[in-house]
């Protein structure tokens, strides 16, 4: 019997300059002093490394620093030592690049990217994407507005795309394709991004807030996941330019990508036993947020929602509230079953889970959580919250999957609903809930 092979050992190195006042990004100093410039190039690199460190949780990957200015000691004391800092050396760029990709390679390492510090846009998702694609070609490129690259990968060393190039011009990005079309290799261009270089890049900088979260967060969304993959990335994507937010998807132990995923994506990621009641406890334990938002991992909330969300829960009167409901499906038994819904919600202020119920972190502590149900923990904690105060409804929508609907039918489906509910309230156990549900 053969043994299994071995994983490819992949690597992401980050090129970076020392945050020193008048020598980090001086192209912008007319625009933001010398001490502004150094704090975004600081703030970059900064959310770049974090991006690499949550990929990191789910490939077999490591991650490297290469600096410029500063010595390994103030870098190390910047950005930690989880990751080896090393000098860029002497030489241009390339000569630079070359080296870093040469000695990954010499050290085993099977696709290896290099990326800048200074691009915004640079998710962890396009690194993901691109480190797959070296499975395929022989070289990935991302490509920079400016003319440049945001970022290179290769699956073996090419020093010679690296010699006698004109950095710092728009002639980059052409010549190193024509030498790859000279030399045969296989190409794979990914999205184009702008790098923070000029004064007039700044305003790319309203396209992509800074993501990482400062010391406390107002608001943590909280998503219970179980083999998610197909529906969550555009859950995740529909959270991406709220400011002040924390993002925390609980797995329930997938079989699938979904924790790649939700990495990629910038998320904090926990693992917890399934069962959603316990994944939402759990990731309300370790959040930091004042306001707690739970949402489904099918569930799309609409842009701006965060500033509505901190507003309403920030009432000391308002005991929770949640989101008005749509079903991403069309005919009009959809069309009724959300005015039903709504009605509901509006009428007997009682809300349920795939709403995205919020409430302030000091009430739901007060109340202990989810309750350990199999199934209605969601009901049965807005039950106890009404008698605490308001259940504020907000008139924007959280749009969710059909697919529960899809799947037996509008009617069968509300009918189950219907007959889950009578039957809590009657006292039936949760496990046969349960069995009645699936």
């Amino acid at each position: 019997m053969t043994a299994p092979a071995k994983p490819i050992a992949e690597r992401i190195i980050l090129f970076t300059r020392y945050p020193e006042p008048g020598r980090a990004k001086t192209r912008l100093i007319p625009a933001l002093g010398a001490k502004g410039a150094a704090a975004l190039q600081q703030r970059m690199t900064e959310q770049t490394l974090d991006r690499i460190k949550l990929l990191a949780k789910t490939r077999t990957l490591s991650g490297e620093i290469r600096y410029e200015g500063g010595d390994r000691i103030r870098i190390e004391e910047w950005l930690g030592n989880d990751h080896p800092c090393l000098e860029q050396g002497p030489g241009d760029l390339g000569a630079k690049m070359a080296r870093a990709f040469g000695a990954a390679f010499g050290a085993g390492a099977g696709r290896v990217l290099v990326v800048g510090g200074d691009c915004p846009g640079l998710s962890g998702a396009i690194m993901a994407a691109a480190l797959e694609r070296l499975k395929e070609v022989d070289l990935v490129i991302g490509p920079a507005r400016d003319g440049g690259y945001y970022c290179i990968g290769m699956g073996r060393a090419l020093p010679e795309l690296f010699i006698d190039m004109p950095w710092g011009t728009g002639k980059v990005l052409a010549l190193t394709r024509e030498r790859a079309k000279k030399q045969g290799l296989t190409v794979h261009l990914l999205e184009p991004l702008r790098d923070i270089d000029r004064p007039e890049d700044l305003a790319e900088m309203n396209n992509h807030p800074q993501t990482r979260p400062g010391p406390d967060p107002v608001l943590s969304i909280i998503i219970p996941a179980l083999n998610e993959e197909k529906l969550l990335p555009a859950t995740l994507a529909a959270l991406q330019y709220e400011k002040g937010v924390e993002i925390i998807v609980v797995d329930g132990q997938s079989s699938d990508r979904t924790r790649e995923i939700a990495a990629a994506a910038g998320a904090r990621v926990l693992v917890s036993k399934p069962g959603r009641a316990r994944q939402m406890n759990s990731g309300a334990a370790a959040a930091r947020g004042e306001i707690l938002l739970f949402l489904h991992s099918d569930t799309r909330l609409p842009t701006g929602f965060s500033r509505q969300v901190c507003r309403v829960a920030s009432d000391p009167d308002t005991a929770a509230g949640a989101f008005r409901l749509a079903i991403d499906a069309p005919g009009s038994g959809f069309r009724l079953v959300e005015r039903l819904v709504n009605l509901r919600s509006g009428l007997l202020k009682l809300p349920y889970g795939d709403q995205a119920l919020f409430l302030r972190r000091a009430v739901f502590e007060q109340e202990g959580g989810f309750p350990g149900l199999e199934m209605m923990e969601d009901f049965e904690l807005v039950r106890r919250l009404r008698r605490r105060g308001r259940i504020a409804i907000l008139p924007i929508r959280a749009l969710t999957s059909a697919r529960s609907w899809q799947r037996l039918g509008i009617v069968r489906t509300t009918l189950r609903n219907q007959l889950i509910i009578a039957g809590h309230l009657l006292g039936v156990s949760p496990g046969r809930l349960g069995r009645w549900y699936r």
